[in-house]
């Protein structure tokens, strides 16, 4: 048996359920029971049956799948998977953040640490951030943390005055304006569609603005047959696979290369994630504290984008 075959029979013997975000390589994704975007695979931890949860993409979505199952094991199959965006927010300077507004909820982006969803009143992801915002009245004060640009965004969408901690994907911040206007120029039938972790002069170019499973959706139904894609690699290979018969060109941030890769959501290799599964091993562990203060949030997200 190859290794897909092997991690096959593994899940069946195991009961054990593999989740995969969008940025994983290829061969992950192909082997998942689901793949998708932060909002479907926290919703995805949440229903499922099985007794193991391998959650293949990084640190905080194991944790975000702990917190949400803490009777089951859940596993990763590189621990040191982090996430750049989640370390532009340290916990004990973001509590000192939060106690120097104390008039204002916090809304954090799921792609946040534990200890963050616990300073948190509610969790939104790319898909719900809007919907989450505006559910909250218009009198209350918001602090939104820790992705500047996406707060940046939803007050340019909703009119609020949201506080951002100025914190930024590194895979998407980086997406630079020269490059889609080289790329714009070179391909002019193309439409560019972009993540909203992007900056703010990336997304005044765009033809259409969404969360990973939106600019997926988007390719899906859309006439056009040519895109420039910013965001990360990963997505490309669900949007060829849907839509085989268009072009998509990621927006570079490589001279050497056309691709704009995680390095830490490509940590993770169908090796690794055989090896996780056979040994049990790295198991994703928190406090029954830190797993209590951090559900309420979560679910309140979950049952906003119902």
């Amino acid at each position: 048996m190859n290794v897909a075959e092997k991690i096959s029979k593994l899940k069946k013997q195991k009961n054990a359920i593999i989740l995969a975000h969008y940025y994983q390589v290829p061969e992950i994704q192909d082997v998942a029971d689901y793949v998708g975007d932060s909002l479907g695979l926290s919703q995805s931890a949440l229903e499922t049956q099985a007794s193991i949860i391998v959650f293949a993409g990084v640190h905080f979505m194991a944790e975000t799948a702990k917190i949400l199952n803490p009777a089951k094991k859940v596993l990763i199959p590189d621990m040191n998977a982090g996430c750049s965006l989640a370390d532009s927010c340290p916990p004990d300077k973001f509590k000192t953040f939060k106690e120097q507004h104390q008039d204002h909820i916090v809304i954090s982006y799921i792609n946040c640490s534990a200890e963050i969803k616990v300073l948190s009143d509610v969790i939104c992801t790319s898909s719900n951030a809007i919907k989450i915002v505006e559910s909250i009245p218009k009198e209350q004060k918001i602090i939104f943390a820790p992705d500047k640009n996406l707060g940046g965004y939803i007050n340019n969408i909703t009119g609020r005055k949201m506080i951002l901690w100025n914190g930024s994907c590194e895979v998407h911040d980086v997406i630079k304006a020269e490059e889609i206007i080289r790329l714009k120029a070179e391909n002019p039938d193309a439409q560019l569609i972009a993540h909203p972790e992007c900056q703010a002069v990336v997304l005044e170019m765009a033809d259409y603005i969404g969360s990973t499973t939106g600019l997926l959706d988007y390719t899906i139904k859309s006439t056009h047959q040519k895109f420039i894609v910013a965001t990360e690699s990963g997505i490309l290979h669900q949007m060829r696979k849907s839509s085989p018969k268009k072009e998509f060109l990621i927006v570079p941030t490589d001279e050497k290369c056309s691709c704009n890769d995680c390095p830490y959501m490509k940590m993770n290799t169908l090796e690794k994630l055989y090896n996780c599964l056979l040994m049990e091993q790295p198991e994703l562990k928190l406090s029954a504290d830190v797993i209590e203060k951090a559900k309420n949030p979560i679910l309140r997200m979950l049952e906003l984008s119902k």
